[in-house]
C-alpha cells in the first residue's frame, strides 16, 4: 500500500548516484509453498533410504552362523494436508507445527564507512527484542498466506473478470487461511486483511477498491491491473503487490518496475541511506521505455508516492523510501520492517486525488469532544474491530454496520478518522507497481513476501 510523499520531503536529480544494480529472484522449492508434502526423494518419511547408504559394517549373525534378518517396521505414510483451489484450507491445518516457509535471506553488504552509534542502537532495542520467535512465526504465516492467495488470483486475473470477484477471492482466501472470518467482534484484529484490497487499473496508481452499490468494473485485454493487498497476523502486516497485463505490449513497463523494486530490495539494509536507495531505484526505472501506439515513451518513476516502514497494526510508519533521488537524512535501522515498493508510469509521474473512497483509518490521540451518539457508536465499532488498521466500506458492512455515512462524515471532519481516496495519473497513461516486505533482522535481511512469481 503506497504512502503519499510528505509535502516537506525534498526530491530532485542527483548526478552522483551509483549505477543500476541487478537483482536475482531465486526459485523456491515446491515444498516451501505449503502445497505439497516435503519428503526427500528416495526416502521414507522417517528418513530411511531404500537403497545401500554406502557404509560397510559388521554383519549381525545368529550363533549358528546364519544371518539374522533385520526386523524392519513398515513405515506408515500419512497423507499430508494439501491446499485447495481456490485456497481455503487454513494454514493451521497445513502447518500444524507452525514452521512456516522462510523468506529470502540476504546477507548485508558490509560498508566500513558506515558506523552505527550507541544512541541509534539504544533507540531500537525494543524493535530488536520484538524480533523473537513469535514475531517471525507471525510474519512467515502472513507471508505464506499472501503467496498462496496471490497464486490463485494470478490464475483468474484475466480479461472478463470483475473487480468485485477478484476482491472477494482475495479476501475470502486470506480469511480462510488465517482462520478468522472477521465477523465476530474483534476477530479481524487477530488476523486477516492488513488493509483493503487494492485493484488499480491503467492510470490509477493506488487506493482503489470496489465498493458496495458502485458500478461494476470488468478487466479488459488492453488494461494494466495492479493487485495490492496486505495480510496481518497479530498486527504483523505483510504488504506486497504485483501488476499483470494480458497485452504483451506493456511488458517493458512491468519489467522496469519489477527491476526497480528488486534494486530497492538489494540496497535495503541496516544504515542504508534513503537518498542513495532512491537514486539507484530511479536510475534503473528510467532506463526503460515502452512503445505504445507507435510512440516510444520513457518509463518515469512516480514522484508523489513512496515506500514506507511498517509498524505493528500501522501500515504506514514514519519513514519513506522514495523512487526518485531525494535529499533526506533518513536511514534504515536494525529492527525496521519496510515495504519496498516502486511505481512506474507512462504519464506525468505526479499523482493526484480522484473521486471516490478507498478506505478509512483511525487516527490516535485526537480529541473526541462534541461527538454525537451515532458517531460515538461508530467509533466504538471501529476501535473494537479494526483499531488502527485501514478498512473499507465492505468490511464495515460485513460486520453488520448500516446507515453509517453521517456518523463517518462527522468522524472525518473532526480528524478522528482519515478518509483515503484513489490516486491517479493523467488519463490515457498506465501505471505499474511491484512491492515486497523486508525485515531488517540483526544479522540478515529477510524478504519475507518473496515467492516464485516475483
Amino acid at each position: 500500500m503506497g504512502s503519499k510523499t510528505p509535502e516537506d520531503h525534498q526530491q530532485g536529480p542527483d548526478p552522483s548516484s551509483d549505477g543500476p544494480i541487478a537483482s536475482v529472484n531465486p526459485p523456491k522449492s515446491a515444498a516451501a509453498t505449503g502445497l505439497v508434502p516435503s519428503v526427500l526423494e528416495g526416502q521414507d518419511e522417517d528418513g530411511d533410504g531404500d537403497g545401500d547408504d554406502g557404509c560397510a559394517g559388521p554383519s549381525l549373525t545368529k550363533s549358528d552362523g546364519k544371518k539374522k534378518k533385520r526386523n524392519k517396521k513398515k513405515s506408515k505414510k500419512t497423507s499430508a494436508a494439501q491446499q485447495t483451489t481456490p485456497p481455503r484450507t487454513a494454514l493451521a491445518d497445513l502447518f500444524p507445527d507452525e514452521h512456516y516457509p522462510v523468506g529470502e535471506i540476504v546477507d548485508y553488504a558490509m560498508d566500513s564507512n558506515l558506523q552505527r552509534t550507541t544512541s541509534e542502537e539504544l533507540r531500537h532495542v525494543a524493535a530488536i527484542e520484538n524480533m523473537d520467535e513469535n514475531f517471525l512465526t507471525d510474519y512467515r504465516k502472513a507471508a505464506e498466506v499472501h503467496r498462496q492467495v496471490r497464486q490463485h488470483v494470478q490464475t483468474i486475473a484475466k480479461p472478463g473478470v470483475s473487480m468485485t470477484r477478484l476482491a472477494d477471492e482475495i479476501e475470502s482466501g486470506v480469511r480462510a487461511l488465517v482462520g478468522h472470518q472477521a465477523i465476530e467482534t474483534g476477530d479481524a484484529l487477530k488476523a486477516g486483511m492488513g488493509f483493503p484490497t487494492g485493484l488499480c487499473l491503467n492510470n490509477v496508481a493506488a487506493h482503489w477498491t470496489p465498493n458496495p452499490g458502485a458500478k461494476e468494473v470488468v478487466l479488459q485485454y488492453d488494461d494494466v491491473l495492479t493487485v495490492d493487498f496486505g495480510v496481518h497476523v497479530n498486527g504483523r502486516i505483510v504488504d506486497s503487490a504485483f501488476t499483470v497485463a494480458a497485452n504483451p505490449v506493456y511488458d517493458p513497463l512491468l519489467d522496469a518496475v519489477r527491476a526497480a523494486t528488486n534494486t530497492g530490495l538489494k540496497e535495503a539494509g541496516i544504515d542504508a541511506r534513503m537518498s542513495h536507495i532512491s537514486g539507484v531505484i530511479q536510475e534503473v526505472m528510467e532506463s526503460y521505455e515502452v512503445e505504445l501506439n507507435g510512440k516510444t515513451i520513457p518509463v518515469k518513476a512516480v514522484r508523489s508516492l513512496t515506500g514506507h516502514n511498517i509498524l505493528r497494526y500501522h501500515i504506514h510508519g514514519d519513514k519513506q523510501v522514495p523512487f526518485v533521488k531525494s535529499k533526506t537524512s533518513q536511514r534504515m535501522e536494525e529492527g525496521d520492517i519496510f515495504a519496498i515498493e516502486t511505481f512506474g508510469t507512462t504519464g506525468k509521474a505526479y499523482m493526484h486525488d480522484d473521486v471516490g473512497v478507498y478506505g478509512y483509518g483511525r487516527n490516535e490521540g485526537v480529541s473526541l469532544a462534541g461527538l454525537s451518539n451515532s458517531a460515538k457508536a461508530l467509533l466504538k465499532t471501529i476501535d473494537e474491530n479494526f483499531g488502527t488498521l485501514v478498512f473499507s466500506k465492505r468490511y464495515l458492512e460485513r460486520i453488520g454496520v448500516k446507515s453509517y455515512h453521517l456518523a463517518m462524515k462527522s468522524l472525518i471532519s473532526k480528524g478522528i478518522v482519515e478518509c483515503h481516496g484513489p490516486l491517479v495519473d493523467v488519463p490515457g497513461s498506465y501505471v505499474a507497481q511491484f512491492e515486497h516486505t523486508v525485515l531488517l533482522r540483526p544479522n540478515c535481511k529477510e524478504v519475507i513476501s518473496r515467492g516464485d512469481d516475483y
